[in-house]
């Protein structure tokens, strides 16, 4: 393992804020931060964030050595918990925030090696890759392993890039792509960062590291495999219609109307040389649903794409008045 100072300029970061989103994690929660390194930036705090943890992880939080510790009284998913920990990140002033989890399966020094490509100004977000180097793919269920493959395919035929690891949660993200950062998600986010990031032009970089592939105890996120799939698709999908609504609404309403015309078409030409349209009258009533409803997906698309300027604007307003809050000059 290479040293912290052959990665970085630690003088370079004036504070990084370890960020640790927590739900019944009382067996491991302390190690992970007593592993945190103090040493990669002029100043380094841990922000614990507890998401209604009902055993003792907030005291041995505390006594472990966490800068701040949030103690949410009901639990509300780590999506939530994630968008609150990097408000919070932001107003404790950090110039990048690392999200790492806390069950222990991420290795604390490999943070030197995450958060480099921002320091180098190479990256905007750094995640860690559990799949990219083959010699490194943890050991874990081979269900797992081709959901995270799946899901990496679907978000990258969506967004045109080329990632092995889209639902890692060790991650960097620098204060403005932590800024720029629009999520909805109550009950995950690792897919909705990467849409958000993306489809904003911020630079995502993979970095391969040793992860354990299974965790101790029961995962807080993953306790269905069929359950958190569903649920993880239904994110995508939302991701698409609210950043390509024109294409969500507009490509199957032009391949409706598309297959409706084509159809009329040939058996317009079918009546012009048999002067019947028997059997398949049922299909012309076809037709004319898909044309319809086709051009109505297409209006729908049209008006949605309006509405994505708005969108867009209001993300704007968002982004200043949250570097208003925590007082960076624009």
């Amino acid at each position: 393992m290479m040293s912290n100072e052959e990665f970085i300029d630690n003088s370079k970061i004036k504070k990084l804020v370890v960020m640790i989103p927590a739900y019944n994690e009382e067996r491991t929660i302390g190690k992970v931060i007593k592993s945190i390194p103090r040493d990669c930036a002029k100043k380094v705090e841990v922000l614990v964030v507890s998401d209604g943890s009902r055993d003792n992880t907030v005291n041995i939080a505390l006594s472990s050595g966490a800068d701040k510790v949030i103690d949410r009284k009901v639990n509300k998913g780590l999506g939530t918990t994630f968008k609150e920990g990097i408000e919070e990140a932001l107003r404790m002033n950090a110039d990048i925030i690392v999200n790492v989890d806390a069950d222990g399966q991420f290795n604390s020094d490999d943070i030197p090696r995450i958060i480099d490509p921002i320091v180098k100004n190479r990256a905007d977000m750094v995640t860690c890759s559990r799949f990219k180097d083959k010699k490194l793919i943890p050991n874990m269920p081979k269900i797992k392993i081709f959901g995270n493959r799946l899901f990496a395919k679907i978000l990258n035929f969506f967004l045109g890039t080329n990632y092995y690891d889209t639902q890692c949660g060790f991650r960097a993200y620098s204060r403005e792509a932590a800024l720029r950062l629009t999520l909805f998600g109550k009950f995950t986010y690792t897919q909705e960062v990467f849409i958000d990031l993306v489809k904003k032009g911020f630079r995502i970089k993979e970095i391969p590291c040793v992860v354990v592939g299974e965790r101790k105890g029961k995962s807080r996120v993953v306790n269905n495999v069929l359950s958190y799939g569903l649920k993880v698709l239904l994110i995508i999908i939302r991701s698409t219609r609210d950043y390509e609504p024109f294409k969500f609404f507009g490509l199957p309403g032009f391949a409706m109307v598309s297959l409706g015309v084509v159809s009329s078409l040939a058996l317009f030409v079918r009546w012009i040389f048999l002067t019947k349209v028997d059997p398949f009258l049922i299909v012309v009533y076809a037709n004319v649903f898909l044309i319809i409803v086709g051009m109505l997906l297409i209006i729908l698309g049209l008006l949605a794409d309006m509405l994505d300027r708005n969108r867009q604007l209001q993300e704007e307003i968002l982004y200043k008045l949250k570097k208003d809050k925590i007082g960076v000059k624009l």
